[in-house]
């Protein structure tokens, strides 16, 4: 059984910065993909970052380029999300996904087969 489970949320100031996790497991990782995105109030789902479990490859979105970093831990059964200079609008619930073959548009929710509950991020100002 596939399970995904976030963890690290909560509250920091803005320039701040919070690490996530997500634990993995019931699947190979190195033949996977998994993506963290976030989902503030009232918006849609959004893909932040992915990481290649087969290549090592990793993916942006322009937005946090340069502040956050996606990696994968050395017993590859955790993927991170270390998030700076975060800022208030960055504020939503963070999920992780894991797909064997993830959608052309990495960014996209739909296509992902697996998700985690998520973890609440607050950015204040």
């Amino acid at each position: 059984e596939v399970q995904l489970v976030e963890s690290g949320g909560g509250l920091v100031q803005a320039g701040g910065s919070l690490t996530l996790s997500c634990a993995h497991s019931g699947f190979n990782f190195d033949g996977y993909n998994i993506a963290w995105f976030r989902q503030a109030p009232g918006k849609e789902r959004e893909g932040v970052s992915c990481i290649s479990g087969t290549s090592g490859y990793t993916y942006y979105t322009d937005s946090v380029k340069g502040r956050f970093t996606i990696s994968s831990g050395n017993a590859k059964s955790t993927v991170y999300l270390q998030m700076n200079s975060l800022k208030p609008e960055e504020t939503a619930v963070y999920y992780c996904a894991a797909a064997e073959i993830p959608p052309s548009d990495w960014a996209r929710p739909r296509g992902w087969d697996y998700w985690g509950q998520g973890t609440q991020v607050t950015v204040s100002s």
